[in-house]
């Protein structure tokens, strides 16, 4: 996701590290797959987060991305919805096949076989409002 965002970073599964330079809370992101691995591991986030424990974050909200094609199945559509309650807002991005082959790259991306999805389009655009940008 950090790859398809320009001006974003990833923080590698982490919480960001206070920064002298920020001065404040790091605006975090939580993204997770929508497979039951992926889902847990942003329950556990949440989790953290809500005790007090992520450090200096303003977390934004969750970005759930697709795991495959299609439709959740009914166990995993039950547990998003569980995870998505403990975050401020939750954003639904769809399989992209390119992006399993690693077409994040902003060239890439700009081309016609690699159409941007209006549902990353919506969610840049509240992010360049809920960051005030």
């Amino acid at each position: 996701m950090a790859a398809a965002t320009p001006g974003t970073s990833a923080s590698e599964h982490a919480w960001p590290q206070p920064c002298p330079d920020i001065g404040g809370a790091h605006p975090v992101v939580l993204v997770a797959r929508t497979h039951a691995a992926g889902l847990l591991a942003a329950q556990r986030a949440l989790t953290e987060w809500a005790a007090g424990s992520a450090g200096a974050v303003q977390l934004l909200g969750l970005v759930l991305l697709a795991d495959a094609p299609g439709r959740l199945p009914a166990s995993l559509r039950d547990l998003s919805r569980h995870v998505a309650g403990g975050a401020p807002r939750t954003w639904s991005l769809p399989w992209v096949e390119a992006w399993r082959l690693g077409a994040t790259d902003p060239q890439l991306r700009a081309s016609p076989a690699v159409p941007t999805p209006a549902a990353l389009r919506r969610l840049q655009a509240q992010l360049t409002r809920l960051l005030g940008s």
